[in-house]
């Protein structure tokens, strides 16, 4: 029987949840914590057949590859695929896929409460009245205000939708312009949002592309969210707006590290913080491991992988 591998469930998605019983008729393998190097992330795979990765910051370079000589597939939960050497991959006949638009909704909504959090100061007030306060502070509302959606695929696109559902008037900017937008500049978006939320993958193009001169448009009483990939955001200039006071607020759940060392972002009252958890729900977990166990299962028996990243065709085992 193939050996299917879950290298990194940390902190545990996989596992406790009831999406796992659809991996019941092959033999596989759940590591709860993250591989602490390249070494034992080897360790972990060497004999796999298949791997559900997890987290993006378990990293199949091609030392990491070569290493493992009976893999056969790479399965991605989520959607980027900037962890994965995808030339080697493709070179030692290793298909990779992904779960595209599988878990857009989740991750625009958990996009739509960052937004309430931050606008509406929710974790702040939270506090205060645990502490014996009962303070009335005047937050922003969001209605009548301008989103901005950088990135209209899948995710950016419900993040508009909902955003027009509540009121809000959306621009957008993207590389492709798909649907009907209010289309703009990059740096009007900056000028004009009061709120801005990031929905596009990491790759060269985009890596630091939102830099301190993207931050210096923004509206002093705007706010940042970022549910894409920490490292399509400068983190030092973010700090540095917030630490200024050159915008309002930011809500991450991506950081450029993960798990991050705890610095200044940490500390600051005008910022919220999620653990790169946007499409963990369990409607999406289940869409997600139906999806993954769907092209596993399709690719251990030599067929062509739905949602393939690099070619549709596995080697054969």
């Amino acid at each position: 029987m193939p050996l299917l591998v879950i290298p990194d469930d940390a902190p545990p998605v996989l596992a406790p949840s009831d999406a796992v019983a659809q991996l019941r008729d092959c033999e596989h393998r759940i590591y709860p914590t993250l591989p602490a190097n390249s070494g034992e992330l080897v360790t972990r795979i060497a004999d796999a057949d298949a791997v559900i990765n997890i987290r993006a910051s378990t990293r199949f370079t091609a030392e990491v590859l070569a290493d493992c000589p009976q893999l056969r597939l790479i399965s991605i939960w989520g959607t980027g695929t900037d962890n994965v050497d995808l030339g080697v991959a493709k070179a030692r006949g290793i298909t990779v896929t992904n779960t595209p638009a599988v878990s857009a909704r989740a991750v625009a909504e958990h996009t739509l409460a960052l937004m309430f959090a931050v606008a509406r100061q929710t974790v702040n007030i939270d506090r205060a009245v645990r502490a014996g306060e009962w303070p009335r502070a005047m937050v922003q509302q969001l209605h009548g205000k301008t989103l901005g959606v950088i990135g209209t695929g899948a995710i950016g696109r419900e993040v508009a939708r909902l955003g027009a559902g509540i009121g809000m008037n959306v621009i957008a900017w993207s590389f492709n312009h798909r649907g009907n937008y209010s289309w703009v500049t990059f740096e009007d978006l900056f000028r004009r949002a009061d709120v801005v939320s990031v929905h596009v993958p990491r790759t060269p193009q985009t890596e630091r592309f939102i830099n301190a001169a993207a931050f210096a448009q923004m509206k002093p009483g705007a706010v940042f969210i970022n549910t894409s990939r920490g490292e399509v955001v400068d983190e030092p200039a973010l700090i540095a707006a917030l630490r200024q006071k050159r915008i309002a607020g930011a809500a991450l759940d991506v950081r450029t590290a993960e798990p991050p060392t705890a610095d200044e972002l940490e500390t600051m009252p005008n910022v919220i913080l999620t653990p790169h958890i946007a499409a963990f729900t369990v409607e999406g977990q289940t869409r997600v491991v139906t999806s993954i166990c769907r092209d596993v299962a399709a690719v251990l028996r030599g067929e062509p992988a739905k949602n393939f990243v690099n070619f549709p065709r596995p080697k054969r085992g």
